[in-house]
Parts: structure tokens; C-alpha cells; sequence
């Protein structure tokens, strides 16, 4: 088991602390690593020690996550308030310019802050997160996306907490991941997701991101009204982008990176043989591919 990182408190003007594994000399680069759900910097265990070579590396556990700040608010983890985090991390570290990395959630902040903060992302890599404009227009044009993306209006039920507390946590851990992650690798870390998952408030704080979420998530046979900005001009991305895609993720249909290349036309895309949690599940291959690329 890979030991845990040295984690540093860090209270930011936004009214959060998060806890931040640090690694590297500040004076290089800054590179910061934005985890998904329902994780924390651990996602990074693999990536930050040869990162670190190269790069001033910020790994936080996002708000809502592991030890750091869970406000109670749903419109706590509306989209600004998230990227309002990174910013205020990297302005605590004096950092103007920083490479940007995203997976899941994580990467549906790290694309938002690229596309709406260009001035502050130098350089961006998207781990098995889909493009924003990408990701609604599945939900009303691709049925197996669609079908995939189910999960998230359980996850938006206001009654899941009660029935993972009638379970319990280890029963819901056993099933949270089947089918979506290699369960070799993931046995090792079972006792820091529990521990995790069971700090005061977790769980709820977790959820909240999807509750807060714009996405429209569409039930199976209802047919909403289409959102008009699917079909209007999007803003390209301004920097260079390494895409790393997990091709056999059950959540994320290929479908996600039809049309990708015209949305990021300084796109690099490395494809990989694994599921969903890329970063550790196949830790060498994206080592080589953020290596090479950066």
C-alpha cells in the first residue's frame, strides 16, 4: 500500500480549508491535480512522486471531500464556488501561471477553469472527464450515454444518505465501484475511501456536487426541453490540451470525444486500456503520456 501523503491545511478567502498534499520545489512550474468522486488527492498517489521531479505539485482534497471543508449548502458546490477554490490555492501559493489536471469531477472543474480563465491555465490535461458542451449533448443524443449517465439523478436523490446509513458504508463501498474499477487495485485502498467517507458530513458533501451541477440529466423516456446552446457556436479552447481517455470506462461512452478536436484544436489524445479511474489503474501509461507531453 502506498503510504499516505504529508497533507498541509490551507484556509483560503473562500471560505473553505482544504487539506493539499505539496510536493516539488516551489520554484518550479506549478502543476495542480483536481480529483473526482468520490476520491481525494489520492488519485494522484502514482502521479505525484514523478510530477514532482519537474513540477511544484498541489494536490487538494476539494471541498467536500476526505478532511477538508463540507458546507452544508447545496449551492456550496455550484460550479464558481469550485473553481473559485483552485484559483484562491493558486494564488496562496503566489502561482499566476500553473498547469492544470482534472479527473472526473475534477476535470469538469479543470475545463471550466481553462475555458473561462485562459490568463490563469498555461496548460490543461483532462483525465476521462467529458467536454461540458460534449457531455449535455449526449444526454439528449446519444441514448447509451445517456443510459450510462443514469446514476447521476440517484446520486441527486435526496434520500440516498438514508439508505446508505441503513446499509452501511462497507456495504455501499462493495458496490459503488463493481464494474467500474479494477478491484485488485482497489482493495488496497478500501480503508482510506471508508475512513473517508465516514468523516462527519461526507457523504452528503459529496453528492452536493452533482446536486449543484447545471448538467440536465434526462430520465430514459422523457424527452425535456433542449437546451439552446447545444447548437450554437461553443468558444474553443485557447491552450494546449493533453486528453487521456480510459477506453473501457462504463460511465464515459466514446462518444464523448466525437467532435472533441474541433472544441480543442491544441488537443493531444493518448488513449489507454483501462476503466474509468485511469490514474491508478494504469498509473505507467499516464505517467508516460503527462511525461512526454509536458
Amino acid at each position: 500500500m502506498i503510504p499516505p501523503f504529508p497533507l498541509t491545511r490551507i484556509a483560503l478567502p473562500t471560505g473553505v480549508e482544504l487539506d493539499v498534499a505539496i510536493a516539488g520545489d516551489p520554484a518550479n512550474p506549478a502543476i495542480i491535480l483536481l480529483h473526482g468522486f468520490p476520491e481525494s488527492h489520492r488519485t494522484w498517489r502514482h502521479q505525484i512522486p514523478e510530477l514532482a521531479k519537474t513540477h511544484f505539485v498541489i494536490a487538494p482534497d476539494q471541498r467536500g471531500f476526505a478532511r477538508s471543508s463540507k458546507p452544508e449548502q447545496v449551492s456550496d458546490y455550484a460550479p464558481a464556488k469550485l473553481l473559485g477554490d483552485v484559483l484562491a490555492l493558486a494564488d496562496h501559493f503566489g502561482k499566476d501561471r500553473f498547469t492544470l489536471v482534472g479527473h472526473d469531477w475534477g476535470g469538469a472543474v479543470a475545463w471550466m477553469a481553462a475555458l473561462n480563465r485562459p490568463d490563469r491555465v498555461e496548460r490543461l490535461i483532462i483525465i476521462n472527464a467529458p467536454h461540458p458542451l460534449i457531455f449535455q449533448r449526449t444526454m439528449f443524443d446519444d441514448p447509451d450515454q445517456r443510459a450510462a449517465s443514469q446514476y447521476i439523478r440517484a446520486f441527486r436523490n435526496p434520500l440516498l444518505e438514508a439508505h446508505i446509513a441503513a446499509i452501511g458504508v462497507e456495504a455501499y463501498f462493495a458496490k459503488t465501484f463493481v464494474g467500474h474499477a479494477d478491484q485488485a487495485k482497489l482493495a488496497e485502498e478500501r480503508p482510506h475511501y471508508l475512513d473517508q467517507w465516514r468523516q462527519p458530513g461526507a457523504l452528503t458533501a459529496m453528492y452536493n456536487w452533482y446536486r449543484a451541477s447545471p448538467i440536465i440529466v434526462p430520465a430514459m423516456d422523457e424527452e425535456p426541453p433542449r437546451p439552446a446552446f447545444l447548437d450554437k457556436p461553443f468558444p474553443a479552447l485557447a491552450m494546449p490540451a493533453l486528453i487521456i481517455w480510459g477506453m473501457a470506462d462504463t460511465a464515459l461512452k466514446p462518444s464523448q470525444l466525437v467532435g472533441l478536436e474541433t472544441l480543442v484544436p491544441g488537443m493531444t489524445l493518448v488513449t489507454i486500456d483501462a476503466g474509468h479511474f485511469v490514474p491508478w489503474e494504469a498509473p505507467d501509461a499516464v505517467n508516460a503520456a503527462m511525461s512526454a507531453w509536458l
